[in-house]
């Protein structure tokens, strides 16, 4: 057997074939566009393996596993606000040279962020008719969809506790911060609180990296979203105004909310 080595184990020489721009002849930029998405969704990949065995974590009552699960995502989630202002070195005139090639392919197609969503709760059903052309993509997004979310993942950790996580688990979620018995169950509450923090500031990183580029110009994908979500709520230009409507979403709402109704201790 050839014994393995850093190329090999990485697989370098197919993961760097992977990059092939459109325009001929390539454009400087085009190689930089694709790469850093490429490298988004091996983070989307990493995150979802985290979220797994976070979900793994939780079931089996090892929360302090589960917080650290959590908190690691939180740091990709970092990475990715850091990865994104990449894309702002190209001017917006460069970018104009080969944004044609890309239509009509568009960031909502990414079934991976979608995956990170419904994992975390954010279940959109109508993002499915996105993926009809990917079989494999919609199985697991049908999966995700079905399957109980962060936010299920945690009340069955309250419930474990001896908590309510029914009608009366806002006094729960007050209780935890209140009780040092319930030190471990703050903590995960805290890194969940983190987690969607960061997933909204790559939002709004994201959305002024659009608006930068492209201004108030539809997305690449415009015409596919529009056609094929056909019958559900308008979504804007398909471009920085559909990024800004994402900007209220959150993945724990109750756990935001419980902030209010504490008291000193």
């Amino acid at each position: 057997m050839k014994p393995l080595s850093y190329p090999s184990y990485l697989k370098l020489p197919e993961l760097l074939a992977l990059q092939e721009p459109k325009t001929q002849p390539a454009h400087l930029d085009e190689m930089q566009f694709i790469i850093v998405h490429q490298a988004f969704e091996l983070w989307f990949k990493l995150v979802l393996h985290e979220l797994d065995e976070a979900f793994a974590a939780m079931g089996r009552g090892d929360l302090r596993e589960a917080t650290h699960l959590v908190r690691r995502i939180t740091q990709i989630e970092r990475l990715w606000i850091d990865q994104i202002h990449i894309l702002e070195t190209m001017r917006p005139t460069d970018f104009l040279r080969f944004r044609a090639v890309l239509t009509p392919a568009s960031g909502l197609q990414s079934s991976q962020f979608r995956e990170i969503e419904y994992a975390s709760g954010l279940k959109e059903p109508r993002y499915l008719q996105l993926h009809n052309a990917d079989p494999a993509a919609l199985k697991r997004l049908e999966a995700r969809l079905k399957a109980p979310s962060l936010w299920d993942a945690f009340l069955g950790v309250l419930a474990k506790a001896g908590l309510d996580a029914g009608a009366g688990r806002a006094k729960s979620l007050q209780a935890i911060h209140a009780d040092p018995r319930h030190e471990a169950l703050r903590d995960l509450a805290e890194a969940l609180i983190e987690y969607d923090e960061y997933l909204a500031l790559w939002r709004a990183h994201h959305i002024h990296m659009v608006s930068r580029m492209i201004g108030g110009k539809p997305g690449t994908g415009y015409k596919l979203v529009t056609s094929t979500l056909k019958g559900s709520e308008p979504m804007g230009a398909q471009g920085v105004d559909y990024l800004a409507s994402t900007l209220t979403k959150k993945c724990f709402p109750e756990l935001w909310e419980a902030r209010t109704f504490l008291e000193k201790p």
